[in-house]
């Protein structure tokens, strides 16, 4: 299998799902890798099933997929899995790394039959590589210019026919063209916290942890709904229990842990709870600009956006409105009862 994705190593934020793993060898053996190994979005699967269960029998490339939601979710594992659920390869690739259409041309024609191409960040193609990606994806073939000015000449090439899987978190940014040749598009929501207890436990058995099903749901709670956070905390209390403790993890130890990693009970850490603060106490709750809230912070805007706020949206602790964020009343009590707590 070939990856041209690039891989980052940073971890400054533990709950930040958009991160890529510290150790992708202990992330990769984390993963799922049949349908009936994949825990939540029981639709998604259920709709996933039929589709490649059909392309299987008729020894078909599957229908294009589009799969958007919040980073951390499951996108990059479910393209995997339906090239293991199909017998065929899958090739990865990032949207900004795609520089020139003659970089998506060379991905394109090393392509085998029924092969999976995984875009990731799909919403940030350009435009050129964009528009190559039509007639492949409806026609399975590409047109390339040769030469420049009157000279130049349109070369015709074939495709095999292949999956294209396309994952964004931005939904919103993507052309109704490229959108409209997805045969299937499925949203990934939040996970509920059963769920998550049901990753974690089966993480611990892979990690070989022991672990109390009360730690496991704890952690499940605390993980803002993500599975790939659930497994970066999971690994977090396992040192703590490993180095302060005799290796099991129980809810004691899973709090203790947490406590450390700064995380609270609604699964918020410190930079979460200093945007609502910030809000709060220098802009009176807001409404404050994006950009205005992002220099107060010390933050990109891109950050604040992508990363700090859609699980802020979800609790309903920030609303976005076209004047600016303005915190809610119950972020107002989160806001206080942490500083309430502060004092004691």
């Amino acid at each position: 299998m070939l990856d041209w994705r690039p891989m980052a190593d940073d971890v400054s934020r533990i709950l930040s799902a958009d991160l890529e793993e510290a150790d992708p060898v202990i992330e990769g053996s984390l993963r799922p890798r049949t349908l009936d190994e994949y825990i939540g979005q029981r639709e998604v699967k259920a709709n996933l099933s039929i589709l490649l269960t059909a392309a299987r029998g008729r020894g078909e490339a599957a229908d294009h997929v589009l799969l958007y939601g919040p980073p951390g979710l499951g996108k990059t594992t479910l393209a995997t899995i339906i090239a293991r659920e199909l017998g065929v390869n899958v090739k990865y690739a990032s949207g900004p790394a795609i520089e020139r259409a003659g970089d998506l041309a060379a991905i394109l024609t090393s392509l085998e039959e029924r092969d999976v191409l995984f875009i990731d960040e799909i919403h940030r193609l350009n435009r050129a590589a964009e528009e190559m990606l039509y007639p492949a994806l409806e026609d399975f073939r590409i047109d390339i210019v040769m030469g420049q000015g009157p000279a130049a000449r349109t070369l015709a090439l074939d495709l095999p026919p292949f999956t294209l899987v396309g994952a964004t978190t931005r939904t919103g940014l993507l052309t109704t063209p490229l959108r409209d040749r997805f045969g299937m598009t499925f949203r990934l929501d939040y996970y509920e916290p059963e769920d998550l207890a049901r990753i974690v436990r089966r993480s611990a058995r892979i990690l070989t942890v022991e672990i109390a099903d009360e730690a496991a749901e704890e952690i499940a709670r605390r993980s803002r709904g993500t599975p790939r956070v659930a497994n970066r905390i999971l690994r977090r209390v396992r040192d703590v229990a490993e180095v302060r403790h005799e290796g099991a993890v129980t809810v004691g130890i899973a709090h203790e842990a947490l406590e450390l990693l700064e995380v609270d009970e609604h699964g918020l850490e410190r930079s979460d709870r200093a945007l609502l603060e910030a809000i709060v106490e220098k802009f009176g709750g807001g409404p404050v600009g994006l950009s205005t809230l992002a220099v107060a912070l010390g933050e990109e805007p891109d950050t604040i956006e992508d990363v700090y706020e859609p699980y802020l949206l979800q609790l309903g602790f920030l609303q976005r409105t076209p004047r600016g964020r303005v915190i809610t009343a119950l972020g107002r009590e989160h806001v206080a009862a942490v500083d309430r707590s502060a004092l004691f």
